[in-house]
């Protein structure tokens, strides 16, 4: 048996697939006589001390994470400053890793847990502890740097292509009397890969979704209003997939919220499909309705890619392999080796090249006028929505795993922060 123990932890928004990561992350190290400690709550679990032994639940309830979305663990939104302004609260977390015996240290999420990740190996070895630190990837988002593509986001883009090709048969079969606009907003705030994922819905000129507003790509309402009416008179109705982070030409966010702030410091999201739907009514007097999908899209494990839930495990089992061999700021990084048939394989790659690096949409993604996806763009996203991995049902709905979730003893004094 390896010499002490490993924490997990999960960060930032959760995905229909983080805890088949937990899943990997747990059964790889088992199978390795490795103890798994969980952080409640992200990172606040472990500055609070407040850790779950893993070692408690089933072998069933560990696989049943596999197809149960949430956080099993619970997750948080609390960035960590640098080394010299929070030098307090990773002096603790170095504390509670010593207390626990923690040897290896899995940050599960996008990319401020990835800096968090590097950094608390910067501190442990200037404190020469000897801990291996693994950022492990996910977000929706689809933006982290270097991985082909993102955990989570395979699930939520198939969720969102499924949702817009099943509204706008809606629609259409209500145009003549009644809606003639329909607005989908999408997550992603820089990077417009989940609103991209919509075009996969269509393959027609007059297929929908009809417009596609990206965060790449300045918002012109001017123009964005003509098409709309263009698209209307042509077809008899549109549906439009907006980003909630499209902005500008200045710079200004569509859908800022009276300019507030998550605890990550991010301007404070959504609202785009009301505003543009008040557009809509207003200057071309259509009706219009529209659909903010919010959490539904990042928790729809029901209709889960198959691909998807194949990468989160692996990159699971992969951080742990990492770790145990002692690959210090590392990420488990998905590559693509072909496209036709479609193959991948896990690499890894330093944490620095992840942290704070954004990965937004290619311009040869975008298609020439703005508003919707080129060949390019199919090519990648289609084989990250492929395949189906419904969960088991029981009474008509999925059965889903709930883990005791056992706390560990605190050896520390309580955490004032």
């Amino acid at each position: 048996m390896a010499s002490g123990n490993l924490l997990y932890a999960q960060s930032g928004g959760v995905t229909a697939v983080i805890n088949a990561t937990a899943s990997g992350v747990i059964g790889e190290a088992r199978a390795r006589k490795v103890k798994v400690l969980a952080a409640r709550n992200g990172i606040l679990g472990a500055l609070r001390e407040e850790l779950i032994d893993t070692s408690k639940e089933s072998a069933a309830a560990i696989r049943g994470l596999a197809h149960t979305p949430g956080g099993a663990f619970g997750s948080c939104r609390y960035k960590l400053k640098s080394l010299e302004a929070d030098r307090a609260r990773y002096e603790r977390l170095l504390d509670v890793l010593r207390a626990h015996d923690v040897r290896w240290f899995l940050y599960n999420g996008g990319n401020d847990s990835a800096d968090t990740a590097h950094k608390v190996s910067q501190l442990a070895a200037e404190f020469d502890y000897p801990l291996t630190c693994i950022g492990v990837p996910k977000t929706i988002d689809n933006d982290l740097a270097v991985t082909d593509c993102c955990p989570g986001f395979g699930s939520a883009a198939k969720y969102t292509a499924v949702s817009v090709r099943e509204a706008a048969l809606d629609v259409a079969a209500m145009a003549e009397t009644s809606t003639k606009v329909f607005v989908y907003e999408a997550m992603g705030r820089h990077a417009g890969w989940l609103a991209a994922a919509a075009g996969l819905a269509g393959e027609g000129p007059d297929d929908a979704p009809h417009l596609i507003l990206f965060p790449e790509r300045p918002y012109d309402e001017a123009d964005f209003l003509a098409r709309v009416r263009k698209v209307v008179d042509r077809v008899g109705y549109c549906v439009v997939v907006a980003s909630e982070g499209i902005q500008t030409a200045d710079g200004r966010f569509v859908a800022d919220a009276g300019g507030g702030k998550d605890s990550f410091g991010h301007t404070q999201l959504g609202g785009v499909a009301s505003y543009l739907a008040g557009k809509v009514k207003d200057e071309l007097g259509l009706k219009v309705h529209w659909t903010l999908p919010d959490y539904l899209q990042r928790s729809a494990r029901h209709i889960a890619s198959k691909t998807d839930l194949d990468q989160a495990l692996a990159v699971g089992k992969a951080a742990v392999r990492l770790a145990l061999a002692g690959r210090n700021a590392t990420m488990p990084v998905i590559r693509r080796t072909a496209d036709k048939p479609y193959r991948w394989k896990i690499d890894s790659a330093p944490l620095e090249q992840v942290a704070n690096h954004e990965k937004k949409m290619p311009a040869g993604f975008l298609r020439r006028d703005g508003y919707g996806i080129t060949a390019a763009a199919r090519r990648y996203l289609e084989p990250l929505i492929r395949g189906e991995a419904y969960p088991p049902y029981r009474n008509g709905i999925p059965a889903y795993v709930t883990l005791k979730n056992a706390p560990v003893k605190k050896k520390l004094p309580a955490w004032k922060g």
